[in-house]
């Protein structure tokens, strides 16, 4: 009787670690976004009429590479970070900006600042993904010197062939 008392226990705690392991477990953004064009909000900034998201997230170690479409032109952006807060440099149309990236629960925070025409623009992206892992919402905050706004791009995951 007492054997089996422990082996139980033994059992139980294995289920319960397991448990907390995948209550610990951050999202995981790997795979390839599109825009909701009706769910996103771009005011006061024209909307592009596409964008495309291709995300890789291993580790700490996360890679963005984002195609918008619009205005008759293609603009592609890779940006690299790190999620465990370190600053990382980035390179936007030939201009050097840095910028974190750090976990807020299971919300991704991006905080980025560059220098536009002799502009400093903050930004801070909070990234959260729906229960089922299949939209991407990003709530982005930009502080300009003319003042600030609030973006939103919801994404829905592709599936891969």
């Amino acid at each position: 009787m007492q054997a089996k008392t422990i082996v139980f226990r033994i059992l139980a705690l294995a289920v319960l670690c397991g448990a907390m392991n995948q209550l610990s477990a951050k999202p995981n953004f790997t795979g390839e976004w599109k825009m909701n064009s009706a769910k996103s909000s771009f005011a006061p900034l024209p909307s592009p009429e596409r964008m495309v998201r291709n995300i890789s997230q291993h580790d700490s170690h996360l890679k963005i590479k984002t195609t918008q479409f619009g205005q008759q032109r293609e603009i592609v952006t890779e940006l690299s970070y790190t999620t465990d807060g370190a600053v990382c440099k980035n390179v936007i149309r030939g201009q050097e900006f840095t910028g974190t990236a750090s976990w807020d629960g299971d919300t991704l925070v991006i905080e980025s600042k560059r220098e536009v025409q002799g502009m400093e623009i903050v930004q801070r992206e909070s990234w959260t993904l729906s229960a089922d892992g299949q939209t991407l919402t990003i709530a982005n905050h930009v502080q300009t010197p003319q003042g600030a706004f609030d973006i939103t791009i919801v994404l829905e995951k592709q599936e891969t062939s």
